[in-house]
C-alpha cells in the first residue's frame, strides 16, 4: 500500500474520528477546516475522542464487554499491550495537525477524505479549489452518506482516482468501512482504499455498483425518518419512540439516540433534500422545522452535550 499521508476534510462527527482513528494506526494526518474558528470548534472533538480512547482501552484490562474492533485486533490483549495502545491514542493526538489552506492539505497527500457538510454546492466547490493542489498521485474519496460519487467526480478534476468511502459513527467500535466507486472509477485506486481501511482497523464492505446511502444507510434512514415523523407528528415523545423499539427488539439504541449520535446538523441537511421539506404543512417539512428548531438552541447532538437527550461533556 502506498497511502501514508491522510487529509481529512472536515471535523465534523464523522470526520473528527475519520482523522483520529488514522493517526491511532499510524498514518502522517493533517485535519483541513474551512476557517480558523472550524479548527477551534474542532479541538474539543479531538480531546473527547482522546478520553474514549484511553477509558475504554484501561476499561477492557477487567472488561471483556469493553472491548472495541477498532482497538485492538482481539479481545484477549495483555496488560501491556493495552497500554502501549494507551500510548498510541496520545501520540495520534499529538501528531494531528490543523490547516485552513488548500495548498498545504494538499501537499503530498496521498488520500484525502472529504467529510464536509451533505451540500451538493458546498462539496463542489471544495472539489473545485482543491484540484488546483492535488498531486497526480493522490486518491480523493467521500465519506457521503447519501449522494452517489459520480455526481461530483467530473468536479474533481481526477474520476478515475475518485470514490465514496463511508463509516459508521463510532467507528472505533462500529468498524465498518463502505467502499464504493462509480463507473469511472480505476480499479487500483479503488484497492489501495480497500487497503486503507483494513490498515487503520477497519473491515472492507465492498460495494458492486453505486447505490444512494449505500448498504448501511439504505437500511438505517428509512428507520430514523420514520422515527423522527412519529414524533414531528405528535404520536410520541422521543424517549417513548426510543423505549418502544428498545423494548420489542432488544436494541441498544433507539432512533434519537442514533440521531443524536449522528448529529443533527447532517440530520437536518438530508431532510431538506427532499423538496416536500419546503412546505411546513407535509410531515417532512415538521421534520425539518424541528431539526432547525433543536440546531438553533445549540441541541445538535452527543458533541454538543445534547440533542435529543443532555450528556456530560
Amino acid at each position: 500500500m502506498n497511502i501514508k499521508k491522510v487529509v481529512v476534510a472536515g471535523a465534523g462527527v464523522l470526520g473528527s474520528q475519520i482523522a483520529f482513528q488514522s493517526a491511532y494506526k499510524g498514518f502522517d494526518v493533517i485535519v483541513w477546516a474551512r476557517s480558523e474558528g472550524s479548527v477551534e470548534r474542532a479541538r474539543p472533538k479531538f480531546e473527547r475522542l482522546l478520553d474514549i480512547y484511553e477509558t475504554t482501552l484501561e476499561a477492557m484490562k477487567t472488561n471483556p464487554a469493553a472491548y472495541c474492533r477498532g482497538l485492538a485486533e482481539s479481545p484477549q490483549v495483555s496488560e501491556e499491550k493495552i497500554d502501549s495502545l494507551k500510548d498510541a491514542a496520545k501520540k495520534a493526538f499529538e501528531s494531528l495537525k490543523f490547516t485552513t489552506s488548500y495548498e498545504e492539505a494538499a501537499n503530498d497527500a496521498d488520500l484525502v477524505i472529504e467529510a464536509i457538510a451533505e451540500d451538493p454546492e458546498q462539496k463542489i466547490a471544495f472539489y473545485t479549489e482543491l484540484a488546483h493542489y492535488l498531486p497526480e498521485k493522490t486518491i480523493l474519496a467521500t465519506n457521503s452518506s447519501t449522494m452517489l460519487p459520480s455526481t461530483f467526480a467530473e468536479a474533481t478534476g481526477r474520476p478515475e482516482k475518485y470514490l465514496a468511502l463511508h463509516f459508521a459513527n463510532e467507528i472505533w467500535r462500529n468498524n465498518t468501512a463502505e467502499i464504493m466507486g462509480h463507473a469511472g472509477t480505476a480499479q487500483q485506486p479503488y484497492e489501495e482504499v480497500v487497503k486503507f481501511a483494513d490498515a487503520i482497523g477497519m473491515i472492507p464492505l465492498c460495494l458492486k455498483k453505486e447505490q444512494p446511502g449505500y448498504i448501511l444507510n439504505s437500511l438505517l434512514v428509512p428507520f430514523l425518518k420514520s422515527a423522527q415523523a412519529l414524533y414531528a407528528t405528535g404520536v410520541a415523545d422521543p424517549e417513548t419512540i426510543d423505549k418502544t423499539w428498545m423494548l420489542a427488539t432488544g436494541a441498544p439504541l433507539g432512533p434519537f439516540r442514533i440521531l443524536d449520535i449522528v448529529g443533527l446538523t447532517t440530520t437536518y441537511n438530508i431532510a431538506i433534500m427532499d423538496p416536500l421539506a419546503a412546505d411546513p404543512e407535509t410531515v417532512q417539512g415538521k421534520v425539518a422545522a424541528m431539526l432547525k428548531e433543536r440546531i438553533g438552541a445549540g441541541k445538535t447532538g452527543v458533541n454538543a452535550g445534547e440533542g435529543f437527550y443532555r450528556y456530560e461533556k
